[in-house]
C-alpha cells in the first residue's frame, strides 16, 4: 500500500508538473498582448464559434415602432351619387371586385327623374328640329320673315343644348341612355378587397351621407405608419430602404421604401410622421398590424455588423477576440456605432475577412488570465 500511495503521489506531481510546464508553454507563445493558444485536442474548443465578417448595409438607428395602415393612394370610401332604396344584395364583406363591379342596385327617384328629362329632351329636340326644318322651307320661298326663322333656329340650339346636359347628367351617373326603369347602379371605381361594408338590403340611401357605404382597398399594397423624433429626421430620406417585422411573423422580414415625409413637427411629441410603402403579394400582412421598423443605410453605405454574444467590456472599452488560426486567438479592442438589442455596428477594430469568435469570447478570456497568471514566479 505505501508502494502504491507514493506511486500515485509521483504521477499526481508529474502531472501537476505537465500541467504548469504547459501552461508557461503556453505563456511562451502567447508573449505577444492579449493572445491566446488553445491545445489541438483542448475540450474548450467545442464552446467556440466563429464566423467570417463581412461588409454590410447596417442600421442608423434603434428600431422604431409602427402600424400598417391601407394604402391611401389604393382606398376608395364609396358613396352613392344619388338617393334611392337598396333593392338588390349588397356585396359582402371581404368580396374581391374589379373595376366596375355592381356594388349595389338602388331604385332612386333622382335616376328616374334623370331618365324622364332626357327622354323629353329628345322630344323637344325632335319637335324643335321638325319646326326649323318647315320655317326654313317657308324662308326660301319668302313666305316667313328673317327673324321667324332665327327664332326657330334659337328653340332648336335651346332643346339640344338641354338634350345634351341630361345626356352628360345621366353618363356621370353611368346610366344608359335607353334606360327607363330608375334604378341605380353602385359600381367599385378600383379592384381591390371589400374591407368595410355599412349598407344592408332594403337600407335608404342618400348622397350627403358621412358613413361611406363601402371602402375597397388593394391590399397587395400597404402602408407603415411611424413617427420619428427631430434629431433622426436627418437619417431618413424619400426611397430609402427600411426592414419590417411584425410579431405575427417574428422570423420574417419585409422590406418597404420611405415614400413620404411630413413637413410638420407634432409638438406634442416632438415627432415627425413618416410613410413607407410595403408590397404585400400573399396579403399575410394585414391593415392594423403593429410593426418594428428598422431604417437602413445606404447600398453603398456598409459596415461591420456583429453579434452581441461576441462581445466582452472592460474598463470602459469593448473587446472582442478574432481567430488568427485554427488554435491562436487574438483579443482586440473595438469601437463601437449603434448597439442594438442582439447586434453592434463596428466602425473600427475588425476587418472584413476575419475570422471573429461569435461565442466563446468569455472563456477565452479567463483562459488568457489563467495563463498569465501561469507564467508569473
Amino acid at each position: 500500500m505505501l508502494v502504491a500511495v507514493l506511486i500515485t503521489a509521483c504521477n499526481a506531481t508529474a502531472e501537476d508538473t505537465k500541467v504548469q510546464q504547459t501552461d508557461k508553454l503556453q505563456a511562451t507563445q502567447a508573449k505577444a498582448a492579449d493572445e491566446v493558444y488553445l491545445p489541438a485536442d483542448s475540450p474548450k474548443k467545442a464552446y467556440i464559434k466563429t464566423a467570417t465578417l463581412g461588409l454590410s448595409q447596417y442600421p442608423l438607428l434603434e428600431p422604431l415602432a409602427g402600424k400598417l395602415s391601407y394604402s391611401e393612394s389604393l382606398t376608395s370610401q364609396i358613396r352613392s351619387s344619388v338617393a334611392g332604396r337598396v333593392i338588390n344584395k349588397p356585396v359582402a364583406l371581404g368580396t374581391p371586385v374589379q373595376t366596375g363591379t355592381m356594388l349595389l342596385e338602388l331604385n332612386s327617384p333622382d335616376v328616374a327623374d334623370a331618365e324622364a328629362d332626357f327622354s323629353k329632351a329628345q322630344a323637344d329636340v325632335m319637335l324643335a328640329s321638325k319646326a326649323f326644318n318647315r320655317i326654313q322651307e317657308l324662308y326660301v320661298g319668302k313666305a316667313v320673315s328673317r327673324r321667324e326663322l332665327e327664332q326657330s333656329q334659337d328653340d332648336l340650339s335651346r332643346s339640344s343644348s338641354e338634350l345634351q346636359r341630361t345626356q352628360n347628367r345621366l353618363k356621370n351617373l353611368h346610366i344608359n341612355a335607353g334606360q327607363s326603369d330608375g334604378h341605380f347602379a353602385l359600381r367599385s371605381p378600383m379592384h381591390g378587397i371589400v374591407v368595410e361594408r355599412n349598407v344592408t338590403p332594403g337600407s335608404e340611401v342618400r348622397p350627403d351621407s358621412d358613413t361611406p357605404l363601402f371602402v375597397i382597398s388593394d391590399l397587395k399594397h400597404l402602408t407603415v405608419l411611424m413617427a420619428v423624433f427631430e434629431v433622426n429626421v436627418s437619417k431618413i430620406k424619400l426611397a430609402q430602404k427600411v426592414s419590417i417585422t411584425v410579431p405575427a411573423y417574428p422570423n420574417e422580414v419585409f422590406h418597404g421604401t420611405v415614400h413620404y415625409i411630413s413637413q410638420i413637427i407634432d409638438e406634442n411629441t416632438r415627432t415627425i410622421q413618416v410613410r413607407c410603402d410595403l408590397p404585400n403579394p400573399d396579403s399575410r400582412l394585414m391593415p392594423g398590424m403593429y410593426a418594428t421598423i428598422t431604417i437602413e443605410s445606404d447600398p453603398d453605405e456598409q459596415a461591420i455588423v456583429i453579434p452581441l454574444t461576441a462581445i466582452f467590456t472592460e474598463d470602459n472599452t469593448d473587446y472582442v477576440f478574432v481567430s488568427l488560426d485554427e488554435n491562436h486567438y487574438q483579443q482586440r479592442p473595438v469601437k463601437l456605432g449603434l448597439r442594438l438589442k442582439d447586434r453592434a455596428v463596428i466602425f473600427q477594430g475588425l476587418q472584413a475577412g476575419e475570422q471573429l469568435v461569435t461565442e466563446g469570447a468569455l472563456m477565452l478570456r479567463v483562459e488568457e488570465e489563467r495563463v498569465t497568471d501561469a507564467s508569473k514566479p
